[in-house]
């Protein structure tokens, strides 16, 4: 099979697989496209939680990024974590000079065992500046929550959040619902002009290890194949509820999705 598109991913490693770099190669794969990396962190991590971080340099990152852009061009690029300020305007610089279209930021801040993975300039500079530049941004509650500096207890929290969001300048905002306390799953989709909320069954197990990564991965996937924004949320959420649900149930603590759980994508959406 041929690929159907090109992804630059930028963001963490994660040694057990279920998350960051890993989980996105997987994703772009499963969903049939060509994975490209420009890794910001290595970090020693297991299904219980985050032991170490090491942060790669930003000059380093943004070579990584160049380079591999100007011999193999994205169609669309997923950023994950980005762990410092000076990591953060590298990712700018080099979405600037490369210039593509379609850009899916996953703000991670919390490792799913409770590790903070950003810090508050940081936090501060993705909100005033790197929002502007991306097509959509997709924080889970604890995400929003520190972004918008509100609490979300209900869905109209999070469309509240949402806006606040689009305030700050981001074009569209998808905000996660897994750590609402609630029969379903509300995911909300958000823009100036649009609200959509996704409802999706609440399945009981402690395998969710990378659900946000491969989230945002295969919406970047989806979008790149020529599909509408809200359908790549749409399908990437069925994507991800499927691999939820067949999950290989492997290590001690949050383990990983099956990524290999695969959706036939046409070039063109119909």
């Amino acid at each position: 099979m041929k690929p159907k598109s090109k992804i630059l991913i930028i963001a963490g490693s994660d040694s057990s697989g279920g998350a960051g770099i890993q989980a996105d190669i997987k994703t772009v794969t499963a969903l049939g496209s060509y994975a490209m990396t420009a890794i910001t962190a290595v970090t020693s991590q297991n299904t219980t939680g985050v032991k170490s971080i090491v942060a790669l340099d930003p000059k380093e990152i943004l070579n990584q990024i160049l380079f591999t852009s100007n011999d193999i061009k994205p169609d669309a690029i997923k950023i994950g974590m980005l762990h410092s300020t000076k990591v953060i305007k590298s990712v700018i610089k080099s979405l600037e000079i490369i210039n593509i279209k379609k850009i899916i930021l996953d703000p991670v801040m919390i490792a799913k065992g409770g590790a903070k993975l950003i810090d508050d300039k940081a936090i501060n500079l993705l909100k005033t500046k790197l929002i502007k530049k991306v097509t959509l941004i997709t924080p889970n509650i604890p995400e929003a929550e520190i972004l918008t500096k509100t609490v979300i207890r209900n869905k109209e929290d999070m469309i509240y959040a949402a806006n606040k969001l689009i305030e700050y300048g981001s074009k569209n905002v998808l905000i996660k619902g897994g750590h609402l306390k609630s029969k379903l799953v509300h995911d909300i989709f958000v823009n100036k002009s649009d609200i959509k909320i996704f409802n999706s069954q609440r399945y009981k197990t402690r395998n969710t290890h990378g659900t946000g990564c491969t989230l945002s991965s295969a919406i970047t996937t989806l979008l790149s194949c020529g599909k509408p924004l809200k359908k790549s949320c749409e399908l990437g959420i069925k994507y991800v509820n499927s691999a939820i649900t067949t999950n290989p149930n492997y290590g001690k603590g949050h383990g990983p999705i099956n990524h290999l759980n695969s959706m036939s994508i046409n070039k063109k959406f119909r």
